[in-house]
């Protein structure tokens, strides 16, 4: 039976599972659920109401790290997560750093301004806008980049000189950033700007870069 995964594209939440599912080459069921307008009864598979959701045949799980680390414990070919467990700790902090620090800021301070209020409220990124949104990169994302910059310096990947949940947690929100048009500064944060780069390439997360981009990018590169 086909796994369904419940939530919109352009979550980074939703994307991480994704991500997960592409680098398992797994089968399943995409159904684009709304959070400000889910379904009926959608709170039976997600009691916070929150994406992303997914079943498994009988079985309900709800938030992406848990099902990220389900479908990891199913299918742990490749393994996503380090099999050390101060690796795996360290895997996971990224991963939690990332969905409760970094996104909490870039999102609603930087990704919905930009990105979705344009597209879907028809709300323009004003000059006043868009001095917010620069505030928010300057003040809140920065510190953390710099966080980020010394954690991947002088290595190819976060955690276990290989890719796992770190890595591709990193890179699904910065897949957000990236359609906003918002890059990190290469020469302030060489190594985290290269490894985005590399990350956004890879095949799992460029598919989901191709197929958001025309809905959601806002970028003008020229």
């Amino acid at each position: 039976m086909t796994a369904t995964l419940y939530g919109v594209n352009v979550s980074p939440f939703v994307r991480k599972v994704r991500i997960v599912m592409a680098e398992k080459g797994l089968d399943y069921e995409h159904v684009s659920v709304n959070p400000m307008r889910p379904p009926d009864a959608y709170r039976e598979i997600s009691p916070l109401g929150k994406i992303p959701a997914y079943t498994d045949g009988d079985k309900t799980l709800a938030d992406s790290s848990v099902i990220c680390a389900y479908i990891d414990a199913q299918h742990p070919e490749p393994p996503l997560y380090p099999a050390d467990a101060y690796e795996r700790a360290c895997a996971c902090w990224i991963e939690e750093f990332i969905d409760s620090g970094f996104t909490p800021k870039a999102g609603p301070n930087v990704f919905f301004p930009l990105v979705v209020a344009p597209a879907m409220m028809d709300r323009p990124v004003t000059d006043e806008v868009r001095a917010g949104v620069d505030k928010a990169i300057a003040e809140e994302l920065t510190p953390m980049w710099s966080y980020l910059e010394g954690e991947i310096s002088g290595k190819d990947y976060f955690v276990a000189n290989r890719f796992t949940i770190a890595d591709l947690t990193v890179a699904s929100i910065h897949l957000n950033l990236y359609l906003a048009g918002v890059d990190i500064e290469a020469q302030k944060f060489p190594a985290l700007s290269s490894f985005v780069e590399r990350m956004l390439a890879r095949p799992s997360v460029k598919t989901l870069l191709d197929e958001e981009t025309p809905m959601w990018s806002q970028r003008n590169d020229g």
